[in-house]
């Protein structure tokens, strides 16, 4: 059976070479017997991948940490963009690796999902990388979180960046009512979807593509419908996966991420993001 899936892969790699307060990952470092493991696991990835030439498959690379420092994955990458059966690969990264490895990327198909951390990079030097990126041809969205003390941070970066590419904003919801009515309206101005990722979605119940056209994926296979939702649903390494992608209502009470709530049918986020889903580049408020 042909799929049109959305597979959204995380190996075991769970190391970083930024110090982010906000983030339980930062400077980590994997072991290197670690590191070969997780290039073991995407190598079976990347061939499990070579294998499905009948169906039309899109991949996001969520790694914890950040996975472009590492020439495994900036060669799956290529591999991947030139497959006829891969009609889009994306991956989270800080931007911290050399660019040109882009070079011998489909570039019709890569898309980079690329964050600033402000007390990590010089917004200079992190914003070079983001020109060179344009006139490369990639496509990409550039995103911060949304800490008060980043905001002006999050202006500056807006007037820098090429016109064209959008911004968008992370909510902190670790603290109830964080922000103020003026702070949100301010972070909405650099990222109109600012509003909607404000929110805790209530999803308990409701439609969702998650667990039928969009999935989760680890280093062994194990399928999940989201990252959200720890229950397995199969394995992609198993000869009769695509049994169990069918539609089923979210269980979790909420849904607080945008790789989540991104699927769900309500939000209508689909028709807003378009071709640029997994990058996270809408094509309707541009």
């Amino acid at each position: 059976m042909a799929l049109n899936l959305s597979i959204l892969y995380r190996g075991p790699l769970s190391s970083c070479n930024y110090g982010c307060e906000y983030c339980p990952f930062a400077k980590r470092s994997d072991t290197a017997a670690q590191l070969a493991m997780d290039r073991k696991a995407l190598d079976r990835f990347v061939n499990w991948v070579i294998a499905r030439n009948a169906d039309q498959i899109g991949i996001l690379f969520t790694p914890w940490g950040e996975a472009l420092i590492h020439p495994w994955y900036q060669q799956a990458l290529a591999q991947l963009s030139h497959l006829p059966q891969v009609v889009k690969v994306a991956i989270q990264t800080n931007l911290s690796c050399n660019l040109d490895w882009v070079e011998r990327c489909d570039r019709q198909k890569l898309g980079l999902w690329t964050t600033y951390h402000p007390t990590e990079v010089e917004r200079d030097r992190f914003v070079r990388r983001c020109w060179e990126l344009d006139r490369r041809g990639v496509r990409f969205s550039v995103g911060i979180v949304g800490l008060k003390e980043h905001q002006a941070e999050a202006q500056a970066l807006r007037q820098e960046l090429p016109p064209h590419i959008y911004l968008w904003v992370n909510s902190y919801k670790r603290q109830p009512n964080y922000y103020s009515a003026s702070e949100i309206e301010q972070f909405a101005e650099i990222d109109p979807l600012f509003p909607i990722n404000n929110q805790i979605h209530p999803s308990l119940g409701k439609s969702c593509r998650a667990g039928d056209s969009a999935i989760a994926v680890d280093g062994d296979g194990t399928m999940r419908r989201c990252h959200f939702i720890p229950d397995a649903i199969g394995n992609i390494y198993a000869p009769d996966f695509e049994q169990n992608l069918i539609p089923s209502p979210c269980t979790n009470q909420n849904c607080r991420c945008h790789i989540g709530y991104v699927h769900m049918h309500e939000l209508g986020l689909y028709e807003v993001f378009g071709s640029g889903i997994l990058e996270r580049i809408p094509e309707k408020i541009l």
